[in-house]
């Protein structure tokens, strides 16, 4: 194989190839080896999917539906490239009876597009929007795969790790943020075996330098139009951006920001003092150190007083969450909830909106019964000892390993009663 990312030689037989690769198939899936001469990338992400625990039967879930997915669709960076990528790869798809796929960097699906036959057909596999083709849940697949390895790559029939999905041929490349190199996600093509040529995977390779080429155009537009940005979740210290400036901000600086970004009708100076200070001695001097000592690191203009207030409305993740968990979009906030809230902080004001904000977010987790969803709440630092949450995930998806953790979750928090009964002997 003169390049390993394309998926056959010039001058092989498609047929041929299928009946091996059918054969290496099997022989995966019963004894764990994979034989010549299934390609090197393939291979490693047979063995990635096995890993993952991906069986050769399942079926891809669909994550996002309605509301949900056409809230994270119109947000998501690439929506912004969409009438380019269609330009360029709608009468491909459409002459060539292909569908055109975009998907985010987790793999799930945001736009499959093409031929109607060929996308009824591509339906009753769930390669659909809003289902999720990632290669942990679906095993070996281009969209995939390409952002599983971060290269241009094709998926030629049996290649697949899913029975169900090898009639299929696809081929798709990485589209990156042009700012930071990460990967947004990928466009693929995805049809018949007549797709298994060096050609189809340059294209969508092409296609998505494109993409990447329009995001830089578009970066600075859209820099330029931008407010002030708070981050504060799953962080002790807040990040402002300021007219491109970053600026890191005090935990006490940080706690006062949050509530006027969500207070913009202002606080008065009593209002801030009972936020802030769980002791009621301290004086109103100390606090209006504290705003003058802000003042002047955020610069003329932004912070008024009587009552106290941010000139200029304020973008920040809290509100990110709240907004999406309000409008029904739970993948989307859960996305965007990146930890709890100035973890830290001791502000009356605060703990209470970080505990609101969090038990929002994992009571609609909860009640979405979504493995991933949980799955990834489950396993994060403010998660691995939320026994409700782990229950929920034993429930609809009972590993081995999620059995394990929930037995000894339980076990540690029924200790202490234990230890008391002792004591009391």
């Amino acid at each position: 194989m003169t390049d390993p990312w394309v998926a056959l030689e010039p001058g092989a037989d498609p047929a041929e190839r299928v009946r091996v690769l059918r054969r290496a198939h099997e022989t995966f899936a019963v004894a764990g080896t994979v034989p010549q001469p299934v390609r090197s990338v393939v291979a490693d992400s047979w063995r990635r999917s096995a890993r993952a625990g991906v069986g050769p039967e399942g079926t891809a879930r669909v994550e996002l539906t309605d509301g949900d997915l056409g809230v994270y669709r119109a947000e998501h960076p690439l929506a912004r490239v969409m009438p380019l990528i269609r330009e360029l790869v709608g009468t491909f798809a459409a002459d060539g009876e292909h569908l055109l796929a975009v998907c985010d960097a987790q793999g799930r699906l945001l736009w499959v597009e093409g031929d109607p036959v060929t996308r009824r057909k591509a339906g009753r596999m769930n390669f659909v929007p809003g289902a999720r083709w990632a290669e942990s849940a679906v095993g070996t697949n281009a969209p995939g795969t390409a952002v599983a390895v971060d290269r241009p790559v094709q998926v030629f029939a049996a290649e697949h790790f899913i029975r169900r999905v090898q009639p299929w041929t696809c081929a798709a490349a990485p589209v990156h943020d042009p700012r930071t190199g990460r990967v947004l996600g990928a466009v693929d093509i995805t049809g018949g075996n007549g797709l298994a040529h060096p050609h189809s995977l340059g294209f969508v390779q092409a296609v998505a330098r494109a993409a990447e080429s329009q995001l830089a155009l578009l970066a600075p537009e859209q820099t330029s139009v931008d407010g002030p940005e708070l981050m504060a979740l799953g962080r002790d210290e807040a990040q402002l951006c300021v007219h491109g400036r970053k600026m890191r901000l005090s935990r006490r600086h940080s706690e006062i920001l949050v509530l006027l970004a969500r207070h913009p009708e202002g606080l008065t100076g009593d209002e801030l003092l009972c936020a802030l200070y769980e002791d009621e001695s301290v004086p109103p001097v100390t606090l209006r150190a504290e705003l003058a000592r802000l003042r002047r690191l955020l610069g003329p203009g932004l912070l008024a007083s009587r009552p106290y207030r941010l000139t200029s409305p304020v973008e920040s993740d809290v509100a990110i969450v709240e907004r999406r968990l309000e409008g029904g979009a739970v993948t989307g906030a859960a996305t965007a909830y990146t930890g709890p809230l100035l973890p830290g902080s001791q502000a009356p004001a605060v703990v209470r909106l970080r505990t609101r904000l969090a038990d929002g977010l994992r009571t609609a987790l909860i009640a979405r019964r979504d493995p991933d969803l949980l799955a990834d709440w489950a396993h994060a630092p403010w998660g691995e000892d939320d026994l409700d949450a782990w229950r929920a995930l034993a429930a609809i998806r009972p590993t081995a390993p999620v059995r394990s953790r929930l037995a000894a979750l339980e076990s540690e928090l029924a200790a202490p009663v234990g230890w008391a009964r002792q004591a009391g002997r």
